[in-house]
């Protein structure tokens, strides 16, 4: 039994997996991150967009041009 705890204690107080877990922390925080970045850019280009389709829907396109119009460019 005192094997054990003996391997144990030098498994616990090892430092050569510590750098793996710090890389892996430090990954996750900065994909983390950039998924929160993500996010908060999709919900503003999301309202954003839909104010330019209503802008969008509310003008008015003429299909053809009146004699007016074209007057007023030859002159």
């Amino acid at each position: 039994m005192k094997k054990v705890i003996f391997k144990l204690r030098k498994v616990l107080r090892a430092e050569d997996g510590a750098v793996t877990i710090d890389w892996v922390v430090l990954t996750a925080s900065l994909v983390a991150f950039g998924f929160m970045a993500t996010a908060m850019i999709w919900t503003q280009t999301a309202g954003t967009s839909g104010k330019i389709a209503k802008y969008i829907d509310k003008q008015e396109v003429s299909p053809d041009f009146t004699t007016e119009e074209l007057a007023d460019d030859d002159g």
